[in-house]
């Protein structure tokens, strides 16, 4: 799921693309991607609007409307946003259309049509995104944003030692942190030499500082090298180039970059997680309550062989792999799918429909 430097990417690229733009009208081919309306509903509201701002707020998209509305759009899996000419080929994966009086359209496209298109009020009094008047804020329960200059360190604190659970699953909690997902508190922890599973309330006042400058300085990056595209993330102005330079996702088997030795992984809530069990030590104290997540580690060091079968001279095929190399080519097959399947987005985007 696109994480705080995948939508800020999404926001940057569409804000020129968006701002002072009239809304027309509105499409809708699957009801549930929106959140807050019937179709009907939803495109009478917005019709005749103006967009006056594009932004982000936690992993959501915010478009600020004329009168007061605000559109959030949550990307999810697979959801991806194009500005085009309304004659573009038509798209069977694209799920919301926005239409604008110069002759352009915005297009959600989402293949798992996971992803969420809402129209909000603006709170005279909070300020909030409300459903209705009085009602509770859609970012009521959502955390502070890490890279808010008026988030320091000393608030970073407070937060976490009112916490007691272990690290990987807290820092995926919107409510303590906005925007930060499974790919950066892998490396935000990796960066700070600081196990998943270790509880919160074991930092010393030295490892918080790490981590809070590591969370700052990984989502820093990735916004400069616009995100991650390991999965169907594409942006209006194209793929991000963070994945070439992650240090411990999807690196299962695959030397630590620090010390050599290999990267495991754990399943923690479902959850993919990627460490250096060398580098990120836990403590035989903090191993108590975690004996089942960690019998799900994969990722140790090869067994040594002797040369296989394949390597023989006038050998063929492609048989005798060890378990990391099987993994390592198959996430190499995944990421090339997924390439494949973000470059066939964009020429669907910018093809002219044939008269």
């Amino acid at each position: 799921m696109p994480e705080l430097p995948e939508v800020e990417t999404v926001a940057r690229d569409l804000r020129p693309r968006l701002l002072g733009a009239e809304i027309a009208g509105a499409r809708v081919s699957w009801a549930r991607t929106l959140r807050t309306h019937e179709p009907e509903a939803f495109a009478a509201a917005a019709t005749g609007r103006v967009v006056e701002a594009v932004g982000r707020r936690a992993k959501l998209l915010v478009i600020e409307l004329s009168g007061g509305l605000a559109m959030t759009i949550h990307l999810k899996m697979t959801g991806q946003l194009f500005v085009v000419l309304a004659s573009a080929l038509a798209d069977p994966y694209v799920r919301f259309v926005l239409e604008l009086a110069d002759g352009r359209e915005l297009r959600f496209r989402d293949i798992r049509k996971f992803g969420r298109v809402g129209l909000y009020e603006r709170d005279p009094s909070t300020g909030d995104l409300v459903v209705e008047r009085g009602g509770a804020g859609v970012f009521a329960r959502t955390g502070p944003e890490p890279l808010d200059e008026a988030f320091g360190l000393r608030e970073f604190r407070r937060r976490l030692r009112a916490r007691r659970g272990r690290l990987k699953p807290l820092l995926l909690d919107q409510t303590f942190l906005a925007g930060v997902g499974n790919i950066y508190a892998d490396e935000a922890l990796w960066a700070a030499r600081l196990h998943p599973l270790r509880p919160a309330s074991s930092l010393r006042p030295a490892d918080e500082k790490r981590l809070f400058d590591d969370i700052r300085r990984v989502l820093t990056e990735a916004i400069e090298r616009r995100g991650s595209s390991v999965d169907d993330y594409t942006a209006p102005d194209g793929d991000g180039s963070m994945q070439e330079r992650l240090q411990v996702y999807q690196r299962t088997g695959e030397p630590c970059l620090r010390c050599g030795r290999p990267v495991r992984r754990i399943v923690i809530g479902a959850r993919s997680t990627h460490f250096c069990s060398w580098c990120q030590r836990l403590r035989a104290a903090e191993r108590a309550g975690a004996t089942a997540i960690l019998r799900t580690i994969t990722g140790g060091v090869p067994a040594r062989r002797g040369r296989r079968w394949t390597e023989l001279p006038a050998a063929d095929g492609a048989s005798g792999e060890t378990p990391e190399e099987v993994a390592r080519r198959r996430s190499e097959r995944t990421r090339r799918a997924a390439a494949t399947r973000r470059a066939a987005a964009r020429r669907a985007m910018t093809s002219p429909r044939e008269a």
